[in-house]
């Protein structure tokens, strides 16, 4: 019998379970933390999404799940999708994303404590800044917003969606407690943006830990 989905789906599927094993392997979706989507079609709004639960170094493609722009699975699928697929679609909307990726690293979840009352966190003087969309220096002051940890997903969807017409400029959003959201124009976009500031992450908080003082 023939999928129901569009050849793009599948091919979606795949890349965010590929996805999913190279960031399992660098530790930043460990357990079943994290959650990724991807644009499949405009008009109508859907995207492909993995679901809640799932261990994310393990994902064959077929667990992916299809939602439209209420949140809701569309077709005959079994699956729940993330519990945060309204940020997803959030962000999509917000900033005209094609792809949402959301990682749990050890570092972007102990700064996202460490700086929550100064509600961000900047990043400015380091080269990698330059691979974020947009940039071309060094210079480039990269503020990553902070917003408190809801487990009422409309009302922090709500919280997101401030805080992204607040900071228009924004690669990325911290979640208190919880970890990184960035997203891209394309899954390699967005998946870019993740190493990027999972770098710059780990430089910060290993240079905190240490004493050091960046000097742009």
């Amino acid at each position: 019998m023939p999928s129901s989905h569009p050849r793009g789906f599948r091919d979606i599927s795949l890349e965010l379970a590929r996805i999913g094993e190279r960031f399992y392997a660098r530790n930043w979706v460990l357990g079943t933390s994290g959650n990724f989507s991807a644009v499949v079609s405009l008009d109508p709004l859907r995207l492909a999404i993995t679901p809640s639960a799932a261990h994310k170094g393990a994902l064959t493609g077929r667990e992916i799940l299809e939602i439209g722009a209420d949140a809701q699975v569309v077709g005959s699928a079994t699956g729940r999708p993330s519990a945060e697929a309204l940020l997803h679609l959030e962000i999509v909307r917000r900033r005209e994303a094609r792809a949402v990726l959301h990682t749990h690293s050890v570092w972007g979840t102990i700064l996202s404590d460490l700086h929550v009352n100064e509600r961000g966190l900047m990043l400015e003087g380091y080269e990698m800044l330059k691979g974020l969309d947009g940039i071309s220096t060094h210079e480039h002051q990269e503020w990553v917003p902070i917003i408190a940890n809801d487990q009422d997903m409309p009302r922090l969807a709500q919280a997101v969606g401030a805080e992204l017409a607040a900071h228009t400029g924004a690669h990325a959003f911290l979640l208190c407690g919880h970890g990184l959201y960035t997203w891209g124009a394309t899954l390699a976009e967005a998946e870019r943006h993740v190493e990027i500031l999972e770098f710059l992450f780990e430089t910060v908080g290993r240079r905190n830990q240490y004493g050091h003082r960046h000097h742009p």
